[in-house]
C-alpha cells in the first residue's frame, strides 16, 4: 500500500511540476519567486501547484497586482520563498548525512546549518540584494533575522515529521530509494504549514516581502512605476516596471516597531524549534 501511495505521489508531483514550470513563465512575477514556486512544487507536488494557482497565478490579464496584494497571499509568497531556499540546503544536508552515516543530533545540525546557510546567503541575500541597494553585505544584515525566525519554524515541522516517519517507513534514510524523497517531501510540506504563521508576522511587520508583480517596459502600468520609485526599488531591478503590490504601504509604515518585539518572536522561534526536536527524538 505504501508503495502505491508513493508511486501516485511522484506521478502527481511530476505532472504538477511540469504544469508550474510551463505556466509560470507567463506570470508577471519576479524571477526568484518563479524559481521558488518551481522548487516548492518539486518538494510538495500537487500541493505546490495548488498554492501557485491559488496564490500567484494571474486570474485575468492586468489583475496580478490586486490579486497578490491580499495579506494571506503575501504571507504565502514569503513562506514559499523560505521553504524553497532552505529546502535545498536541508535536503543536501540529509543526503550528505546519509553518505557520511551521520545520525541523531549531528544529522539535524548539518541539515539546519546547510538549510539556513543556503536560504540566507543565496535565496534571501544574494537573489534579493537589489532591494538593499545592490549591496550584498547590507542584504545579509537585512535578511538575517527574518531568515532565522522562518527557518526555526520550518525546521521544527520538518524535524518532527521526518524523524517520526523514518521510524515506520523502511529505507527512508537512503537517498537512493523513493521512500527517502517521499519522507523529505512530507517534512517540507509540514514545515511549510508550521512556518506560515511566522511569515505572516514577518510580512505584517515589514521584515519580509511577499508576492511581487514584474511587468516589462511599455506595459502601461504607470501607477506601479510611481510605487516602485517611492519604495526605493529601481525599475531596472524589477525588469523595468512594477513591483510588489504592497510595497508602497510598507514604505509608509517602515518606521513602526514590530509587535510583538523581535526578541520575543526570536525566543518563541527557538522554543518551537526545541519542541520539534523533542517530538523528533521521543522514544519509540
Amino acid at each position: 500500500m505504501l508503495d502505491g501511495i508513493t508511486l501516485l505521489w511522484f506521478l502527481l508531483a511530476a505532472a504538477s511540476l511540469l504544469f508550474v514550470a510551463i505556466d509560470i513563465r507567463t506570470t508577471p512575477e519576479s524571477v526568484v519567486m518563479k524559481w521558488g514556486f518551481v522548487l516548492l512544487t518539486a518538494y510538495t507536488g500537487v500541493v505546490g501547484a495548488f498554492l501557485y494557482v491559488l496564490g500567484c497565478r494571474e486570474p485575468l490579464p492586468g489583475l496580478h497586482e490586486q490579486y497578490v496584494a491580499a495579506r494571506w497571499r503575501q504571507a504565502l509568497g514569503s513562506t514559499m520563498h523560505c521553504v524553497a531556499g532552505d529546502g535545498v540546503g536541508i535536503i543536501a544536508g540529509a543526503v550528505l548525512s546519509s553518505f557520511l552515516h551521520f545520525r541523531g543530533i549531528t544529522e539535524v545540525f548539518v541539515e539546519y546549518i546547510l538549510g539556513f546557510g543556503f536560504g540566507w546567503t543565496i535565496f534571501q541575500a544574494l537573489f534579493m540584494r537589489d532591494m538593499s541597494g545592490g549591496s550584498y553585505p547590507r542584504a545579509l544584515k537585512n535578511t538575517f533575522v527574518a531568515e532565522l525566525l522562518s527557518m526555526n519554524f520550518l525546521m521544527a515541522g520538518m524535524l518532527a515529521t521526518v524523524m517520526t516517519l523514518k521510524r515506520y517507513i523502511p529505507s527512508a534514510d537512503n537517498p537512493f530509494t523513493p521512500n527517502f524523497w517521499f519522507v523529505m517531501s512530507m517534512g517540507l510540506l509540514v514545515g511549510f504549514v508550521i512556518a506560515y504563521p511566522i511569515n505572516w508576522w514577518l510580512v505584517a511587520n515589514h521584515l519580509k516581502h511577499g508576492m511581487m508583480t514584474v511587468r516589462p517596459r511599455g506595459s502601461g502600468t504607470v501607477a506601479h512605476n510611481t510605487q516602485a520609485a517611492m519604495s526605493g526599488m529601481s525599475h531596472e531591478t524589477l525588469g523595468g516596471m512594477a513591483h510588489a503590490a504592497p510595497m508602497l504601504h510598507m514604505s509608509m509604515d517602515a518606521g513602526k516597531l514590530p509587535s510583538p518585539p523581535i526578541p520575543v518572536m526570536t525566543l518563541l522561534s527557538f522554543l518551537v524549534l526545541a519542541a520539534g526536536a523533542v517530538i523528533a527524538f521521543l522514544p519509540m
